[in-house]
């Protein structure tokens, strides 16, 4: 009799033993495809506040490491041709780096992107005084904008993990009216694709306009500039400026100019062309196009190839605007990540937006947030090679 009673309960035992060693490997199964969102030190904004900087990892290999000091995108990776990561996006080693005032790396821009006239703007009857912080124009929201605050960061683990940053604007703040509620969630996606969610709402009328300031190099290594590097942007107008870079309310066909992207065109092949009036106030390309597919749908707005390397990079956005930047204001007097110097044209800029100077151009499609709407965008970089 003991002897079954031995026997049951050896059995019983390995029963169990059976049953949480099959649990534990459905557990650990089901956990394989989350990524985990790594965390370290990237310097004290102040004496007593810590930035942060995380690393989101996809299964393909690629990372994306983001900043909560001004949502910043400090690093990205993608493969080229042959299969080696680098990294493609100018920046810093550390926060010290940010705050001497580099040409906003990577950065999210708000309250407004872009340039408004003369740092004013009237809103339901009612004059807004901004800082003029380009020549005689407001710039990227003010002397700090976005790009310069601690957002509060929330990573999210996952197959595709994310980052979701927020941050209250408040009423006043850098001249802009209302307590502005801003929520924007970066996610690294499994095809090689970073996808960024804009999110804000108000309790006073307002204007917002935001976006990424990334600046990127196809080829990687920061040791060449950009004009090798062909580009397409589903925009058959622009932006014409005038010599402060405020667009003068017309909407240009690109056709016959300097600005006719609809089909490749390396970046340097009119660049520096002489003749063109555009082209001497931007010092090159820092202007908005108008894309073609207006609609808020999320469609392709632009595409970069480098030969050299091979990667490919197309935005997808909702907005109706693109501002397409080389890089013209660096003048090797940064000195970046890994000791590399950011000479004349060494990055380009493809930030999606509404028109500049929207507040003060009736005609442009309006930038204004009134209370009880949602602002909402969403923008998608991703990368590929072509062999």
């Amino acid at each position: 009799m003991k002897k079954n009673n031995l026997l049951v309960a050896s059995l019983l035992a390995a029963s169990l033993l059976w049953a949480c060693e099959s649990k534990k490997s459905e557990s650990t199964q089901g956990t394989s495809d989350s990524l985990k969102v790594e965390q370290s030190a990237f310097g004290k904004v102040s004496d007593s506040t810590q930035a942060t900087l995380y690393t989101l990892h996809n299964a393909a290999g690629t990372t994306v490491q983001i900043s909560d000091f001004g949502g910043t995108i400090v690093s990205w990776t993608a493969p080229d041709k042959n299969g080696k990561f680098d990294d493609i996006t100018l920046g810093c080693d550390s926060l010290s780096g940010y705050q001497k005032g580099v040409p906003y790396f990577g950065a999210l821009i708000g309250r407004y992107g872009n340039r408004i006239a003369k740092g004013q703007f009237t809103l339901d009857g009612k004059a807004y005084s901004l800082a003029k912080n380009n020549g005689p124009n407001a710039l990227h929201g003010g002397l700090k904008g976005f790009d310069k605050v601690l957002w509060k960061a929330t990573p999210i683990e996952g197959e595709e993990p994310s980052l979701k940053l927020t941050y209250t604007a408040k009423d006043g703040e850098e001249g802009y009216p209302g307590n502005l509620s801003v929520e924007v969630v970066y996610t690294l996606q499994k095809d090689n694709s970073l996808k960024i969610d804009y999110k804000a709402t108000t309790d006073k009328a307002t204007v917002v306009n935001l976006t990424n300031h990334a600046y990127f190099n196809l080829k990687g290594g920061f040791d060449s500039d950009i004009l090798d590097h062909e580009v397409t942007l589903n925009a058959d107008k622009f932006l014409p400026v005038d010599a402060t870079l405020i667009p003068t309310g017309e909407l240009k066909p690109v056709a016959g100019t300097p600005f006719d992207f609809t089909k490749p065109f390396k970046i340097g092949a009119r660049i520096n062309d002489a003749k063109d009036e555009q082209i001497k106030f931007g010092l090159g390309y820092d202007h908005c196009w108008v894309l073609t597919d207006s609609t808020k749908n999320l469609k392709l707005a632009a595409s970069v190839y480098e030969p050299t390397s091979g990667r490919v990079l197309e935005v997808f956005t909702t907005e109706p605007a693109i501002q397409f930047y080389t890089g013209n204001f660096l003048d090797g007097t940064i000195t970046g990540k890994g000791g590399k110097v950011y000479k004349h044209r060494f990055g380009l800029c493809l930030e999606t937006q509404h028109y500049p100077d929207s507040p003060n151009q009736a005609k442009f499609p309006s930038t204004v947030l009134k209370p009880g709407e949602t602002y909402e965008t969403t923008t998608v970089y991703k990368f590929s090679v072509k062999k």
